[in-house]
């Protein structure tokens, strides 16, 4: 785009002092990302409950527990889901516009919610079934919010704060892992008080009370009130000015939707628009010898770096609960009852969530326009991998009773890094780096990626995490490699992360049509060089950086209140 065919509505757009619609569209794109959180994150709160309830195994020493294929259908296929829901409702965002599909993934995350608590049957077999069939679209759900709350507060942001402000809408899913911590507390802690029960130990029948069914299904349904609750403001929401310019051409709407929200009056540009619509140079599409040249290598660092993080962060999270029963922080299973067992894992959680989940994500969100994504990135991979093998390397140390403590203070600076470093760039960048018409789409595809990698991790480390001595695995899986081996695992993972990271350009302090060639008129080239990572990676260009465009001059008048 040419500096005098910048469109005036973009410029304004990137030259807006922070404002209340910056913050509204946080809150209405966050909340979706809190029920995300919640929703994905509260199944590992109740699944040895599930095991204990549906697969008691009369006169056995130990509780019941979900046998192998079961417990990664239920861990995992929210998250088969979630990665068919991102390619789909990527490409949807940039087909029919984000605003138009943004409502569909609330309500499909709303009704799957309470359809996986009400799983209807009573036998194994038929709750099992019906709680993966509604997890599944949940997931797909979950999965459209993905591209399309990242592509909307993209385009909604300003230069100086774009970072902070995408980084904000996800960093609301710390919240949503903390929420489903206390939900399990407070869930668990009632039903304990009021029904009692015995040890398994003492009494392996009557240490699960029947009520304790209700207590899974309380903690999944409350996951529909969050996104109930920001169903009418998303609907609210206008179109976004990028969308409706660049890629729906209706200069006519983006002025009156955009007048709206900055409180100005925006002058028509429609001449302007059809002549960009019309430029062959900014129509190529996805996976073209273009893009190839231009985004290619872009999409490829996006992708890896996402699959490579979530390997690590899902397994992690997953399967905390195995982590602290392998480490003693959680008592044996046959000590307690039913729901000591919900209160003590969602303790747990909930504490690792408060000490290092959301620190570190709001850590990023003050940060990330200061010190910029590849150094955030580059040094959250990098810790991950040195706190990891700190844990993994000295891991008999670790599981004394007398250091035990020390374990989950190492363990809780691993979450920590991870969200103040690639848990979270890896889906701010990917919504700056890439051209309107293809945002959404390369995005979703980025974040699919991500969720390959959390699936490897889900279904992966259920196995390998099991002990390498077959008298000391749970019931119905093969021995593994144990929780050491298996973190040191994780750690070169996270080393190989740190490699890719290299891939990724540093988008700080410019406007998302500089930084995606946009504002270019098509010097094949100079883009690919520039959009491949020549530059310094610190937010200022090499001698081969793009000219910024000069400042342009909005017509505006205030409107009257």
């Amino acid at each position: 785009m040419a500096r005098d065919e910048e469109l005036h509505v973009l410029s304004a757009l990137d030259s807006a002092k922070t404002q209340w619609y910056h913050f509204t569209a946080v809150v209405v794109a966050g909340m979706g990302f809190f029920t995300d959180a919640y929703d994905l994150f509260c199944i590992s709160l109740v699944t040895k409950l599930l095991g204990r309830i549906y697969y008691h195994v009369e006169g056995a020493s130990k509780p019941g527990t979900l046998p192998p294929n079961i417990s990664a259908a239920v861990n995992g296929v929210a998250l088969c889901g979630t990665f068919f829901g991102q390619l789909f409702f990527g490409w949807l965002g940039d087909k029919l516009g984000r605003k138009r599909v943004y409502g569909i993934t609330l309500m499909l995350m709303v009704i799957c919610s309470i359809a996986s608590g009400l799983s209807f049957g009573k036998d194994p077999k038929s709750v099992i079934t019906t709680l993966c069939f509604f997890r599944f679209w949940l997931g797909f759900g979950i999965g459209g919010d993905y591209p399309l709350s990242a592509a909307i507060m993209s385009e909604y942001s300003n230069k100086k704060t774009r970072g902070a402000f995408i980084a904000a809408v996800f960093a609301m899913q710390g919240f949503g892992i903390l929420a489903g911590g206390f939900v399990g507390i407070v869930v668990s802690a009632a039903f304990k008080a009021a029904f009692k029960s015995s040890p398994y130990s003492t009494d392996p029948v009557g240490s699960t009370v029947p009520q304790a069914d209700y207590v899974w299904r309380i903690i999944l349904m409350l996951g529909a009130l969050p996104a109930a609750l920001t169903y009418y403001w998303r609907r609210k929401m206008p179109e976004t000015a990028r969308y409706t310019a660049l890629v729906a051409k209706d200069a006519k709407q983006v002025a009156a939707d955009m007048s709206k929200v900055l409180q100005v009056q925006i002058v028509v540009e429609q001449e302007k628009v059809e002549r960009l619509g019309q430029d062959r140079k900014r129509s190529f599409g996805l996976f073209s010898k273009e893009f190839v040249m231009r985004h290619g290598l872009q999409l490829l660092g996006t992708a890896a770096t996402w699959f490579l993080v979530d390997v690590a962060y899902y397994s992690q999270n997953l399967f905390q609960k195995d982590i602290f029963s392998a480490i003693g922080w959680i008592p044996p299973a046959q000590s307690m009852n039913a729901l000591e067992e919900v209160y003590r894992i969602a303790r747990a959680q909930s504490l690792i969530a408060l000490c290092g989940t959301v620190p570190g994500y709001w850590f990023t969100v003050f940060l990330i326009d200061r010190l910029g994504r590849f150094v955030i990135q580059l040094m959250g991979f990098a810790f991950m991998t040195i706190f990891m093998f700190a844990l993994a390397i000295p891991y008999h140390h670790w599981i004394s009773k007398e250091n035990n403590i020390g374990f989950v203070v190492m363990y809780a600076f691993t979450f920590f890094f991870a969200n103040f470093g690639p848990n979270s760039t890896t889906f701010v960048v990917p919504a700056e780096i890439f051209p309107a018409r293809l945002r959404s789409t390369c995005h979703g595809i980025s974040a699919a990626a991500g969720k390959a990698g959390a699936i490897a991790g889900a279904f992966g480390f259920l196995y390998a995490a099991q002990s390498q001595d077959r008298t000391k695995t749970d019931a119905g899986y093969p021995p593994g490699i144990g929780v050491k081996n298996s973190l040191i695992v994780l750690g070169v993972i996270n080393l190989v992360g740190t490699l890719f990271t290299l891939l990724v350009p540093e988008p700080k302090g410019r406007s998302l049509e500089e930084i995606s060639g946009e504002n270019d008129g098509g010097d094949h080239d100079k883009e690919a060089a520039e959009t491949q990572g020549v530059h310094d990676h610190t937010g200022s260009s090499s001698s081969r950086t793009l000219p910024l465009p000069l400042p342009l001059v909005v017509e505006t008048k205030v409107l009257p209140t």
